[in-house]
């Protein structure tokens, strides 16, 4: 046992001190130790362990390098570039649209990178081979490739090509649960709603949305079952549900849980077929490291970390369930007990991996998952025989028809959980937290897998939580950020310092049956966590402050700011009722006024009590702020046209200058104007715009003008949501799933605002 858990450990630790990968070498020398020693011996000392654990953890270092600097090279390589051949994912590339694409950098197996194409060219069909021309920008996770030009080249790969046509007859046959469906069975996420994943994050049920070894494992099960009622011998019965499994994990394109979840399986089989006993740790061992040996870079992947840490856990609290339940409840309560208290010690035991990758940590996730594993168990093989008779029309209904209750009960279940109060915990660990956590977990797993470690894994563990004590599990933030999220056609701003504090600028629109800030703004911020110290309302249109009641009555902001431009709409009535009621105090946002919070300070530079009184409109007299941190500034202008930016240009002159420039109107032709524009010089341009919108926003000729001066344009029909970041010196983009920094222009010599 000490050989087992000290791989267990390394396959943990190697990628910390590795930095990219996990001990591959040391692995498979653990295994063979492994396998040599068959079952585990009750009470095993600790101490032999270490040895052992040395070696592997040097391994992992090395070897974590090693792959931390190849991957490097890779990128670089392809971002230096202007044109490759990628293979497309599972989207279609046509104009407009954001697909996920694997690039070669230097055309060998080797060399290839994880990219997001916003196509502005060309067209071909999902797992297509195509040539691709752009510009690259190189991010931690692969490459962004803006004004992607797309051109087939002919080939297909045909896991990616049938994964997309399960997903299209998933599509077909369960119409709007049909995203939830393709996460469940396809490992296809591509529109899961951020509503959707907050309430599975919140109830404890998030892994559920990524193919892991439990998807596999009811597959697999399903499938031997079948053989089995089929009268086929249980040999017989075991090895084609092995083969049908294996099948399964190559259409999804073998991600590294379902590969762990297929070897976790296969092992205890030949073993039992050799007639070998094996540990369940041999089973975890192999199934953790034989994914690696085709990239060990998954490793830093959520999915396989989760799934082999939920695993690991599983095994240990396994064990301590069967001991503290033993004989004192039988049948039905014994089974729910051992289930509940497995649910609940794997959800400890797995919170510092949950509380690094998601932010949150989920309260409710025994109940939850104790309510659902059922559901699911059932779900995922109707969702299996939905596909597989999908194009048998006498047949493909029925099943659909079976399957739509259980994916609505399914999402019931993490709305009901979700909804409990307190469902969960906004964190943001440190890493050294993070590292204090991971210990008093591993001494309580150790307590856990044997009686006799007890004492000496919970010394280890109430250690660790003591030195959390002077460390805050809720650690400042390195940067401060700027949210633009995506509302549609609108705008809906955050700023977000360093000790998580909230100045918003805008709350989206609102409908009969929408409301941006209920949908969107509330549960982002909820998710990250933090205060709202203001809302800033730049005018009063629907598409600006058609949540804003909303906000106010839910984040209960400090201040709200507004322009005091009269405005008839029901929204913007409602949320001045609002800030009334939650005793927000209310001020008109006028030139020169300012707001300090933390490292951020924020001026207003326009409107003015003359520039008000002379509007003609809303969009006349929008409030513009200039943000500063450090020595890097950042100009949101709301809604401004051609005669505030004049007002503007004439009275900030060269001190408009800005890093980063919200767009005016949605980028609409009448905002932006070359005077403004010389005067700013921004290196970012954000454009906060609905995907198909009926205005035709951004203009062509806006966006050209941008292009023209080097700005870097995100738009958030195209790439969704959008971060910018900055310490007051460096400044780092965020958009599609990608991370990369933005070089800053030389600024003028100008006055501060």
């Amino acid at each position: 046992m000490p050989l087992v858990l000290a791989a267990a450990i390394a396959l943990l630790t190697g990628l910390l001190l590795g930095g990219s990968g996990y001990a591959l070498w040391g692995a498979g020398a653990a295994l063979v130790g492994v396998l040599a020693q068959g079952r585990p011996r009750p009470g095993a000392p600790l101490g032999g362990a270490i040895p052992p654990l040395a070696l592997l953890l040097a391994a992992a270092a090395w070897r974590g390098d090693l792959a931390g600097r190849e991957a490097e090279r890779c990128r670089a390589l392809v971002a230096s570039r202007r044109h490759w051949v990628a293979t497309l994912d599972l989207s279609p590339a046509a104009p407009g649209e954001r697909v996920r694409a694997t690039v070669r950098g230097d055309g060998t197996a080797t060399c290839h990178v994880a990219a997001t194409l916003i196509v502005a060219e060309g067209r071909a069909h999902p797992g297509a081979r195509v040539a691709v021309a752009g510009e690259a920008l190189a991010t931690p996770r692969g490459v962004l490739v803006r004004n992607a030009r797309v051109a087939p080249l002919g080939g297909t790969d045909g896991r990616l090509a049938a994964r997309a046509r399960a997903a299209a007859a998933l599509d077909r046959r369960l119409g709007s649960q049909a995203p939830l469906a393709r996460a469940l069975l396809v490992a296809d996420t591509r529109d899961l709603s951020l509503d959707l994943k907050d309430r599975f994050a919140d109830s404890g049920l998030i892994h559920a949305l990524s193919i892991s070894g439990l998807h596999v494992a009811i597959v697999a099960q399903a499938l031997t079952l079948l053989l089995g009622l089929a009268r086929a011998s249980p040999t017989t019965a075991a090895l084609g549900g092995l083969a049908a499994t294996a099948g399964y994990v190559l259409l999804l394109g073998a991600p590294p849980p379902a590969v762990r979840a297929a070897v976790m399986l296969a092992v205890p089989s030949v073993a039992k077929a050799i007639q070998r006993p094996v540990s369940p740790w041999a089973s975890v061992a192999w199934g953790s490291a034989l994914p690696l040996l085709d990239d060990p870079l998954a490793a830093l992947d959520i999915g396989y970390q989760l799934s082999v840490g939920g695993m690991a856990g599983l095994i240990a609290a396994g064990a301590w369930a069967r001991r503290v339940v033993g004989e004192r409840w039988a049948g039905w309560r014994g089974t729910i007990a051992r289930e509940l208290l497995t649910g609940t010690a794997v959800a400890v035991l797995t919170a510092p991996l949950s509380a690094w990758h998601v932010g949150r940590l989920s309260l409710v996730a025994p109940v939850t998952n104790l309510v659902a594993g059922p559901l699911l168990a059932v779900l995922q093989p109707a969702l299996f025989v939905t596909l597989a008779v999908a194009p048998l029309p006498w047949l493909a209904g029925p099943a659909a028809a079976a399957t739509h209750p259980l994916l609505a009960g399914f999402d019931a279940i993490a709305s009901a959980g979700a909804a409990v109060p307190g469902a969960a915990v906004s964190v943001s660990p440190g890493a050294f937290a993070a590292v204090a956590t991971a210990v008093a977990v591993a001494g309580l797993g150790a307590g856990c897998l044997e009686p006799a470690w007890w004492r000496r894994g919970s010394a280890v563990a109430l250690a660790a939580m003591t030195v959390l004590v002077w460390q805050p599990v809720v650690a400042p933030a390195a940067m401060t950020e700027l949210h633009v999220f995506d509302v549609g056609q609108g705008d809906a701003l955050g700023i977000r310092t360093r000790r998580g504090r909230w100045v918003l600028v805008d709350a989206g629109p609102a409908g009969r049956r929408s409301d941006a800030g209920r949908a969107v703004v509330v549960p982002s911020l909820r998710r990250l966590g933090g205060r709202v110290e203001a809302l800033v309302l730049t005018h009063p249109d629907l598409d600006h402050v058609g949540g804003a009641a909303t906000l106010i009555r839910r984040l209960t902001p400090r201040q709200v700011l507004e322009p005091a431009f009269p405005g008839t709409s029901d929204a913007y009535r409602a949320a001045l009722v609002a800030a009334r009621a939650t005793g927000a105090r209310w001020r008109a946002a006028r030139a020169g006024d300012s707001l300090v919070v933390d490292e951020v300070v924020v001026t207003v530079l326009a409107p003015d009590s003359a520039l008000v009184a002379d509007a003609r409109g809303p969009n006349d007299a929008s409030v513009v702020l200039g943000v500063r941190v450090g020595d890097v500034r950042w100009l949101l202008t709301g809604d401004a046209e051609a005669g505030e930016e004049a007002w503007l240009a004439a009275r900030w002159g060269p001190a408009l200058h800005a890093d980063v420039y919200k767009v005016g109107h949605h980028g609409s032709r009448t905002s932006t104007t070359p005077p403004l524009l010389a005067r700013i010089r921004p290196a970012v341009a954000l454009v906060s715009v609905g995907r198909g919108n009926r205005y035709g926003h951004p203009d062509a000729g806006v966006v050209g003008a941008l292009a023209r001066r080097g700005v870097v344009v995100l738009r958030t029909d195209r790439l969704g949501a959008l971060v910018v970041r900055t310490d007051g010196h460096r400044l780092e983009a965020e958009a599609a799933g990608e991370r990369w920094p933005v070089p800053r222009r030389a600024a003028p010599d100008t006055a501060d605002w």
